[in-house]
């Protein structure tokens, strides 16, 4: 209460409405900010989500395309507690993980205050407290401010939070459709049209294959080298056998060995202009967060000619593209897999804990908690796995925390309560 009191010395506290959280705050209602407040809510320790959208999991409904599922086997993406159903096949779909979610947030009793919009958030060193300032517009003709206090603050806006949109010479002059992936649903609006896809990662390899299923013609640019691996060995997960044999084997040599694994499934990629990366997948992968692609049926695509592969690009003209070995291509419209960022930086107002790009400073296994209550979720670089080991870290650390705490508080009234009784 003392902490309560000196805040209230700060002149701009009765300026907009106040809330104290008797708990953690949580920024952000995807995935991860479900983990931890399902793990808190295992500790019994109470908190607040706040969501800027108006669902939970907003990346997942609505800017998620059409034909998308789990990359990985569904053991891979459960969050803590609640495995999937049984029903529900290796690879659910995109609707299939979003009823896992609103089933996941139902059963903790998970509610978040949707359409808050944190604009920053700090710790007042004065009252050791985080301040979160946030604006409410559940309607265009309402505009709300609130000031949530609270005693720790768990960052869970993730990895992917805003979409890039790159700097690309000539883009603005370009006539034809510009559509970033983001508000890519299918490709049955692109029938008949020649598709530029920018971007050959899982989102740009998958989309491609899309529009080629559609009947439109794509070309993906790869710029860079890329992994290019099946999605299953033989019947296997690839990602499930990487992680089994990580268990026993040294990362150089299980890279190694996928590496002839895929060749023997897929052959040589290179000739198709897929360039491998000096570098193995799995140590591309925890070192630079660089996921490999994992093919679903773009490769044979590439092999037939209906998708072709092109390198980076120089500019853009009306409707053209002029590349970077001089050749042109006319194209009806640009696609932008350029992938998603972290904004951590736009409203978090701290320097040790998060870089400036967004993630924390520390690397994997010790990024989810960093000083003055402050926690981060989902930033890994290593999926709905590393979020949900960051979300069981934090509540139980919070927790343990949380149970002392009320212990001593338990401990305090009943002494008090006997001294009062035998005053008497």
């Amino acid at each position: 209460m003392e902490s309560l009191f000196r805040l209230a010395d700060h002149e701009d506290l009765f300026s907009r409405r106040c809330i104290w959280v008797n708990g953690p705050v949580i920024v952000g209602a995807g995935p991860s900010g479900l983990a931890t407040a399902a793990c808190l809510r295992e500790q019994g320790v109470p908190f607040m989500v706040l969501e800027r959208d108006d669902c939970i999991a907003s990346l997942w409904q609505k800017r998620t395309y059409d034909r998308l599922k789990l990359h990985l086997p569904k053991q891979f993406c459960e969050l803590p507690k609640v495995p999937f159903p049984d029903d529900f096949p290796e690879y659910p779909t995109k609707r299939q993980f979003i009823d896992y979610l609103e089933s996941y947030a139902k059963h903790f009793k998970i509610n978040p205050r949707f359409n808050e919009c944190v604009q920053s958030a700090r710790y007042d060193e004065t009252c050791g407290l985080w301040r979160v300032k946030t604006v409410s517009t559940v309607c265009s003709s309402a505009r709300t401010e609130v000031e949530y206090i609270c005693r720790w603050l768990v960052v869970a806006t993730g990895e992917n939070a805003e979409c890039v949109m790159p700097d690309i010479q000539g883009l603005g002059e370009f006539k034809g459709e510009i559509t970033h992936a983001c508000h890519y649903k299918s490709g049955e609006s692109f029938k008949g049209k020649k598709v530029l896809v920018v971007g050959c990662g899982n989102s740009g390899m998958e989309l491609s294959l899309d529009l080629c299923n559609h009947n439109a013609s794509p070309s993906v640019v790869v710029r860079d080298s890329v992994h290019v691996l099946p999605r299953e060995i033989f019947g296997k997960s690839t990602f499930g056998l990487a992680v089994m044999l990580l268990k026993w084997l040294p990362l150089w040599f299980v890279d190694k060995l996928l590496l002839v694994l895929a060749w023997l499934v897929l052959g040589d990629v290179e000739k198709y202009g897929l360039k491998r990366p000096s570098t193995g997948p799995m140590e591309l992968k925890n070192t630079k967060g660089k996921t490999p692609v994992l093919d679903i049926g773009t490769l044979e695509k590439i092999r037939s000619g209906h998708i072709k592969v092109v390198p980076g690009i120089k500019r853009f003209y009306n409707h053209q593209v002029e590349l970077v070995n001089g050749e042109n291509l006319d194209i009806d419209a640009v696609l932008l897999a350029t992938g998603y960022r972290s904004n951590v930086p736009s409203w978090l107002q701290e320097g040790e804990f998060f870089s400036k790009n967004g993630f924390p400073k520390r690397p994997f296994p010790h990024g989810w908690k960093g000083s003055a209550g402050l926690y981060a979720v989902g930033f890994t670089r290593r999926g709905l796995s590393g979020a949900s080991s960051d979300a069981m870290n934090i509540a139980q650390e919070i927790g343990q925390v949380w149970k002392e705490e009320t212990k001593q508080k338990k401990h305090r009234l009943t002494a008090c309560h006997r001294r009062c009784i035998s005053q008497f």
